[in-house]
């Protein structure tokens, strides 16, 4: 997959000017290969567009949905709470003047995968739902994606981390479901429910 070719052509469909095409690219690139990103990082971007391109003709705003992936952790810092607020507030600065986009969705779309809660637009469940599908990888590869989880948040010593990561995986637990749509929820609601619970009990 090339991520640079994908991103050029959402944004020459999108109204941007030739010019700053090459410059955002430059900057999002640059913004998801920090040293401190261990997941949240290009090859999550391309996880969550491998699920996009499968899904991509249920959606009803194709464009939105996939620019706010590429857009939803273009700021994060693991000591801060508001990621995705600050990074949908970047998202919609860079959107030209005389873009067609839903620029209230974009917002709307990327504030939404902080807390992972069924929408009222099913687009927005199929963002969150793309987002999550790590949780039910095979166990050796969740194994790996906890592990980039922890080296992101390293700043905290296990006595801190531990709880407050097993509180925020009990939080999935406690909801009716995981997965915001149904075809996501047949397929991985029962094996990512089978993860975190292994998860939660390595941290306790």
């Amino acid at each position: 997959m090339d991520l640079k070719e994908i991103y050029a052509e959402l944004l020459s469909d999108i109204d941007f000017p030739a010019n700053e095409i090459q410059q955002n690219w430059m900057d999002l690139e640059k913004a998801y290969s920090k040293k401190s990103r261990h997941y949240h990082n290009l090859t999550h971007l391309k996880q969550m567009i491998e699920s996009f391109q499968v899904y991509r003709d249920k959606l009803e705003n194709p464009n939105e949905v996939l620019f706010s992936i590429f857009y939803h952790d273009y700021i994060y810092s693991a000591s801060k709470k508001d990621n995705e607020l600050k990074s949908a507030e970047f998202a919609l600065s860079i959107l030209p003047e005389n873009s067609r986009l839903n620029k209230q969705f974009i917002f709307d779309a990327i504030c939404a995968t902080q807390q992972h809660l069924h929408n009222n637009d099913e687009d927005i469940n199929w963002l969150i739902d793309f987002n999550l599908k790590i949780l039910a990888k095979d166990w050796e590869d969740y194994k790996i994606y906890l592990e980039q989880i922890r080296k992101e948040y390293r700043i905290y010593p296990d006595f801190l981390y531990k709880p407050g990561r097993a509180k925020a995986l009990k939080h999935f637990l406690e909801n009716e479901f995981i997965f915001q749509t149904k075809e996501f929820r047949d397929l991985y609601e029962e094996k990512a429910r089978l993860n975190i619970e292994k998860e939660i009990s390595l941290l306790t």
